[in-house]
């Protein structure tokens, strides 16, 4: 018996804790996919740039051959270096080899050769532009002394960034092999990418002017042929900012692209598509989606009762009513639910007066926080003090008119006769 009842006590204390916590952590809204993916097996992930929030999760968490898309973190190990980007690199014998794997593998070049001094800002255009691969190997060969040592630090570079689904096994993805990652690990490296003004300038370029080289006589133009940036493509969006487009026969099409709109930022990852025009579609359609679902809104008004705080010494009232002191606007989904945390004093003593600052209150948007908001009063709460000190003022006054009113009636009844009239009606008497 009794251990029936303390096993019910411990459930009814666990399904209390459970309640609260649930009432206190904060709870993150998962969207509905918009659009139906070519195939079922798709990664999809969109997230909102500026807070990190996921927006829409599609087996965001499998690994899967990443193709070109590598070649993010390539260009972030370089803006990272610190090396002068206008500085120049000779393409070294040691890459002879990579070259012809490359050329082997019918990968995407500019045609660099052994001997050739280019740029890094240059290497950087053609790696990001048109996705060639001989200069993401140069570029690995300068930053990392070696390819293989320029690995490396792409797996422990995708680590900090708190990647958990990540291996790179060459700079641009040509192999496919072992080289995979996450769409959501994908996100992760693209956001650190986008924070990089060089990275983001260049990657948003639709088209560059490579110069002449020691082996190159004459400058000639690489251009974008994804259609996201191409402003005679149906699939063109003002809207979008950057894109890195990749595809092997075993990643399929894959692509990562940000895009900006009065202010709000998104990110996209799609990783395993089967066709260009499907990838193209479904970027625009989850952009537009995401540009249309969500707006900036009213959150808080000055109007409504917040919450409140125990009034003490005051007999007429339990509790102060709290109001925000300024109103709270916050940009998300019409069914993103608004929550609070509250820095408050216990309790209270009146008297308190109007207007009077109490306390502070942390607004969240589907758990993300908002902002903070001061708590004021809309009314004064009067302590018992006053209130008795006022009800005996009151007290008094209405006893002096009642004294006041019957010395009138007594006046007026002959209870105001002088000495002499007494004497005079006592001697008739007798």
């Amino acid at each position: 018996m009794l251990h029936n009842t303390f096993c019910r006590r411990l459930a009814a204390l666990v399904l209390t804790l459970a309640v609260a916590l649930s009432a206190v952590l904060p709870v993150f809204a998962v969207y509905p996919m918009p659009v139906q993916t070519a195939t079922e097996t798709e990664a999809v992930y969109l997230f909102n740039a500026d807070t990190g929030k996921t927006i829409l999760s599609q087996n965001a968490d499998q690994q899967k051959y990443v193709a070109s898309l590598t070649k993010l973190m390539t260009a972030l190990l370089l803006v990272e270096s610190g090396k002068d980007l206008n500085g120049e690199v000779t393409v070294p014998t040691d890459l002879t080899q990579e070259f012809k794997d490359i050329q082997n593998a019918n990968g995407t070049t500019i045609g660099l050769r052994i001997g050739e001094t280019v740029r890094r800002i240059d290497l950087l255009n053609a790696m990001l532009i048109v996705s060639a691969n001989d200069a993401a190997s140069v570029i690995a060969w300068d930053v990392g002394g070696s390819v293989v040592g320029f690995v490396q630090q792409m797996n422990a570079r995708a680590t900090e960034l708190g990647c958990t689904g990540t291996n790179f096994t060459c700079a641009h993805g040509l192999f496919d092999y072992g080289n995979v990652s996450t769409a959501q690990d994908l996100a992760k490296i693209a956001a650190a990418c986008a924070e990089n003004q060089t990275f983001a300038q260049v990657a948003g370029t639709a088209s560059y002017v490579l110069p002449a080289t020691n082996l190159r006589k004459a400058e000639h133009t690489i251009s974008s042929s994804n259609s996201l940036m191409n402003s005679e493509s149906t699939n063109y969006r003002e809207y979008v900012q950057w894109v890195k487009g990749g595809f092997t026969t075993l990643a399929g099409r894959c692509i990562v692209a940000f895009a900006q709109q009065d202010g709000h930022n998104y990110g996209l990852v799609i990783l395993g598509c089967d066709t260009p025009d499907h990838l193209f579609t479904a970027c625009d359609d989850l952009f537009d989606w995401a540009f249309a679902s969500f707006a900036d809104r009213p959150l808080v008004d000055t109007k409504t009762v917040l919450t409140t705080v125990d009034l003490t010494k005051c007999r007429t009232e339990p509790a102060v009513e709290l109001y925000a002191a300024a109103p709270v606007s916050g940009y998300g989904h019409s069914d993103d639910k608004v929550s609070y945390s509250f820095d408050l004093p216990e309790s209270v003593s009146a008297t308190v007066k109007e207007g009077q600052k109490l306390g502070t209150a942390t607004v969240y948007l589907d758990g993300y926080e908002v902002g903070q908001v001061d708590l004021v009063t809309h009314r004064e709460y009067v302590s018992d003090f006053r209130t008795d000190i006022k009800a005996t003022l009151l007290l008094l006054c209405a006893l002096i008119l009642i004294l006041c009113a019957l010395g009138f009636v007594t006046l007026r009844c002959g209870g105001g006769l002088t000495l002499n009239q007494r004497r005079r009606q006592m001697k008739k008497r007798r």
